[in-house]
Order: C-alpha cells, then structure tokens, then sequence
C-alpha cells in the first residue's frame, strides 16, 4: 500500500458522498495503490451508515466505527494503527480541506522530507473568533517548540510511515503532532493548500479550546525538552526555591546575631522555611519522575533514540554491552 487517507469524522452525513467523490477524483490519476481510512468518532446521526454503504461498494474504503466519542485526537491515532500505507495523508471530513491539495502534499514528500503540513493561507474562517486565536497560538506554539509553521491547525498533513508508526497522542494533542515528531529529528516542511468554508453540519471547534491549548502546549514542550530528565526541571526548580529559602534564613539569622533583630515576628522567617521545604518536595518529585521514566522505557523497550538509517551493518541489528 502506498498511500492511506486518515479521515475523521463526528456527525458529517451531509459532507462524506461529497468528500468521497472528491477524493475520488482527486486520486483519479493516481497510479499507486491507496486506501481511505474514514474515523467514526461515535457520530449521532447516519454517518455510520453512510460509511458503510461506501464500503460495501469500495473495497478501497475502510471503516473504524468508535463505540463512542472518544475525540479527534484518538480518531487520529485509530487512523494511524490501521493505516498500511507508506505515506499517510490525514484531512479533515467537513470538505474545509480540499483533496485536490494531496498530490501536491506527495509530491512535496518526494523532495525527501518526512512530514509535510498544509498553511491554510486565505482561510474562509471568521477572523476574531477563529483566525486571530490561530495565528496566536501558531506563534506561541511555534516560539515554545521551536518548530517554525504558520498554521499547526491544519488537518491536512502527510507523514512517512515511520513517523506515525512511533507517534503516541493523548488527550487532545493531534494539532501538536509536527512539534512531537521533531523529537524524532524529523525533517519537515509546509506548504499553501486550499481552504473553503464550511457547507454542512456545524464546527466543533471554538474559542473555549484555547485553554486546553495551552496546557496540552505545556505537556508538549516538557516530552519534547525532559522526557528523559525530568530531574532536570524539576530539580532546577527545587535548587532555585531551597536556596533562595536558605540564602533568606541565613541573612535573618546574621541580622539577630549581631544587630539583635527578633525572629518570631517576621513573616520571611516562615517564608524562607516554606520555600525550603518546597524545594526539597520539588527534588523528590523528580527523582520519583526519573523513576516512572525509567520504568516506562525500560518495561516496553522504548528507544531514547531515533536512527535514520544503518550503513555497513543489517538496518535493525546493533550490539549490547
């Protein structure tokens, strides 16, 4: 299989014949085996239904039907684990992403990169509710990741197998996906793809979302920079509150030594033990961090390491010492 197109969909019945028969025809020259994956994210209306009948008259159509609405994060994922092509194409089902833009997202691919993500340049979205929000986030995102792209909120990307074989998402990470892959030491890039509003159905998202951003962002940049050293941060930060606690206790203890100044009644006296302690606590939370760690990669054999290719010796086979 060469190509897997990853669809999710929630409640989409109007947009799948239509999205169907324009991916159809985008792929209509096409001379390499590929397969649609369409996601079923515990939709309420016929969607399933739809899906199915496609199926039946398309071999090439495969359909992932969740009990419930599990998200488009694990949408994503599903589409991931039953994807058999070498490249995997992922795009929203709601037609705002075009599947005429797919060609040029493989061809792009074929320069050598392994990720490749769509930049909805002339977005049809409302500007203060939907394209301000973005463009923020897409710079605060990009500034703290230190993967440069104007549009994470695209759906529509290609990636190399072996990149979303190792790709692991939760909770609502799949707009993050090139920033967790740059840990792989991928190479990626983007380009101008088309972006029509929407005909059918209602969006699900909004601006309540930018919160969880925010803190699914914090999560990423911590696996990015200290998955493997969570002491690191977490020590740094206890060092810095233990010292600054003992440098605060130390002073006042010199000032009652020698200029008589009383302790019981200074609120520093108790800050500076505070802050102590809190370092200690920040200490012991990363030494426990470094056990989990260790754990988690030592119990499921996961590599702290990425090889990109193996020369004088079979790829996959190294020595242990």
């Amino acid at each position: 299989m060469d190509l897997s197109i990853v669809i999710p969909i929630y409640n989409e019945e109007e947009n799948i014949p239509l999205l169907y028969g324009e991916i159809k025809e985008a792929l209509s020259h096409f001379d390499r085996q590929y397969e649609i994956i369409f996601v079923d994210d515990g939709s309420k209306d016929r969607s399933v239904e739809l899906l199915e009948g496609l199926q039946e008259q398309d071999e090439q159509v495969v359909v992932v039907a969740f009990r419930k609405n599990f998200g488009q994060t694990a949408a994503m994922s599903a589409g991931f684990d039953y994807a058999q092509g070498d490249i995997c194409v992922t795009m929203d089902g709601d037609l705002q992403n075009d599947p005429h833009d797919i060609p040029a997202l493989i061809q792009k691919m074929e320069e050598g990169y392994d990720v490749v993500t769509g930049w909805r340049f002339d977005r049809k979205d409302p500007y203060l509710s939907r394209k301000l929000p973005s463009q923020m986030a897409n710079r605060l995102i990009s500034w703290i990741t230190g993967v440069k792209l104007h549009d994470y909120g695209c759906t529509l990307k290609a990636f190399r197998k072996e990149v979303a074989s190792n790709i692991r998402l939760y909770g609502e990470m799949h707009r993050f996906i090139p920033a967790i892959a740059s840990g792989m030491g991928i190479s990626f890039t983007e380009i101008k793809v088309n972006h029509r509003a929407r005909q059918f159905g209602t969006s699900k998202y909004g601006i309540s979302r930018t919160l969880r951003v925010v803190l699914d962002l914090i999560t990423v940049k911590f696996l990015l920079s200290y998955a493997t050293r969570p002491l690191h941060v977490f020590g740094g930060v206890g060092f810095l509150s233990s010292s600054l606690g003992f440098i605060m206790a130390l002073v006042m203890t010199f000032q009652r030594q020698f200029f008589g100044i009383p302790l019981g009644s200074r609120p520093l006296l108790l800050l500076s033990i505070l802050l102590i302690f809190i370092g200690i606590q920040f200490i012991t939370i990363g030494l426990v961090a470094e056990l989990v760690v260790r754990t988690y990669h030592e119990s499921q054999n996961k590599p702290i390491y990425h090889v990109r290719k193996v020369l004088g010796r079979d790829e996959g086979t190294a020595t242990t010492g």
